[in-house]
């Protein structure tokens, strides 16, 4: 029996469900700003689902959907109003903390996610693609447009001034999945 192939719109249910989450956990990284970075990724779900159709497959949809969340971000940041009007802070909302060392280690992450807020766009887009999102250095490239050399580079620079600003015997590491850490 042949397999039914999916209608766009339920295969758009599904990459929403799929990919929501993670999406606007990135644009929040991005924007800085978490009411922003909800109309962005509702912007990058209208562009997606406009595509939908004439996606070919010749890369990942999670490379395509954070291609796409780049690329809204960029224009954000390019913007009149970005540069015009001062964004709100990113406000955190904490949970109580039982024990010292969890009060401690919450602290130096979010030095550490201050830190990383403070890079340059650039450097900020590749360690929050490789680190957070879990990218490869390959599919950082291509969600960036650069080449693999290029993303190497700027993901160097970016651990360096994230070394430097944290300081060297900083205790914190930033550690992916595969293993490597800042």
């Amino acid at each position: 029996m042949d397999k039914l192939q999916p209608t766009v719109e339920a295969a758009f249910e599904q990459i929403m469900q799929d990919y929501g989450t993670r999406i606007l956990r990135l644009v929040t990284f991005l924007v800085k700003d978490h009411s922003l970075a909800e109309d962005i990724t509702q912007d990058v779900f209208v562009k997606a689902y406009q595509h939908l159709p004439r996606f070919r497959g010749e890369s990942s949809v999670h490379t395509w959907l954070y291609r796409i969340a780049v690329n809204e971000c960029k224009g954000y940041l390019r913007s009149w109003s970005f540069r015009h009007i001062l964004p709100r802070s990113w406000i955190r909302k904490d949970g109580e903390l039982s024990t010292e060392s969890l009060v401690l280690h919450q602290e130096q992450r979010n030095q550490l996610v201050a830190e990383v807020l403070q890079l340059a766009p650039l450097y900020r887009q590749v360690i929050v693609l490789h680190y957070y999102a879990d990218l490869s250095i390959k599919e950082v490239a291509d969600v960036l447009r650069i080449s693999e050399g290029t993303a190497r580079t700027r993901l160097h620079r970016a651990r360096q001034h994230l070394k430097q600003s944290l300081g060297e015997g900083s205790e914190w590491e930033w550690t992916t999945t595969d293993g490597s850490q800042i």
